[in-house]
């Protein structure tokens, strides 16, 4: 089975709240088509109270046995990559997965400690997406399962347990 590997890198925003409890919010923003010459955990941009941050690189991998997820994901009309953010046990926030499968991104938001948005995908993940697509999507027909026929001339099956069942039992 087919598999491609694409890197790309993960901007997210800290925003400060106005919260007794929380002091700051992290969230996917962005994802680039490349690697910035930054490393990974730099602050690359400020405005007031909100702060962009480069988290670093995740691997997004595509499968030839999902390019029907993918083809939907193209096709809705505002093409995106799932991020996922997670907090790591001393505070700082990281990239915990990214996909393009819209039925995988939607599982990310099982884990509710995870801040989980949809970004819109980069035009060059695009590209690379339909190529992948237009290489190993193989239509799936559509089949529908027939029902078995009863037989009109079989005894009845009651399964364990039926008054019926406990009678013919008697009879033998």
């Amino acid at each position: 089975m087919p598999v491609r590997h694409l890197t790309v890198g993960i901007v997210a925003v800290k925003r400060k709240l106005s919260n007794p409890w929380v002091d700051f919010e992290w969230l996917p923003e962005a994802v680039l088509p490349g690697l910035p010459e930054v490393p990974p955990g730099t602050r690359i941009g400020a405005e007031g109270t909100v702060e962009r941050w480069y988290l670093g690189p995740v691997e997004l991998t595509l499968h030839s046995g999902e390019t029907s997820h993918y083809r939907d994901n193209l096709a809705s009309g505002r093409p995106s990559v799932w991020v996922a953010l997670r907090e790591s046990q001393e505070g700082g926030w990281g990239v915990a997965g990214a996909t393009i499968d819209p039925y995988e991104g939607e599982a990310f938001v099982d884990v509710v400690t995870d801040k989980v948005e949809a970004v819109p995908m980069p035009h060059e993940v695009a590209v690379e997406l339909q190529a992948f697509i237009d290489a190993h999507h193989v239509d799936q027909p559509f089949y529908k399962r027939k029902r078995d026929r009863k037989d009109p001339n079989a005894e009845p099956d009651f399964g364990i347990g039926h008054p019926a069942l406990a009678e013919r039992g008697k009879r033998s």
